[in-house]
């Protein structure tokens, strides 16, 4: 009885892990979102925000780096260091395209960073 009761509960209430977003939130509401999930270790759901920002706003810059610098280092934290370095690697080459300029620079020096500690992690493994 208890079991047919929370299937029910879990039916009317829904058990979505990945809530909708309004599909006016600004990119800023979004970035929100995202830090308040990983600041509470729910990396899964800060992921799905930072892609929902690629999703939603591919073709402004500074949102594209920030998720896709963030999904990184959230695979950093989580120890997917294989993932992260690909991840990193990805938005560095980023910084050797043309218009590179006009891309925030904080996330080349922080992406930087995370490939050093995450080469001298695999040098300490070998």
């Amino acid at each position: 009885m208890k079991k047919i009761l929370l299937i029910a509960c879990l039916a009317v209430c829904g058990c979505n892990s990945t809530p909708n977003v309004s599909q006016t939130a600004s990119v800023m509401e979004i970035i929100q979102k995202a830090q308040e999930a990983t600041d509470r270790d729910r990396y899964g759901l800060a992921i799905h925000y930072y892609s929902l920002l690629l999703d939603r706003f591919p073709y402004d810059r500074n949102a594209v780096c920030t998720a896709q610098y963030e999904i990184a280092f959230i695979h950093y934290k989580q120890k997917k260091y294989a993932v992260s370095k690909a991840e990193f690697e990805e938005l560095l080459r980023r910084y050797n395209e043309r218009d590179s300029e006009l891309l925030p620079p904080e996330y080349k020096i922080l992406s930087e960073k995370g490939l050093k500690k995450i080469n001298a992690k695999f040098k300490e493994a070998t």
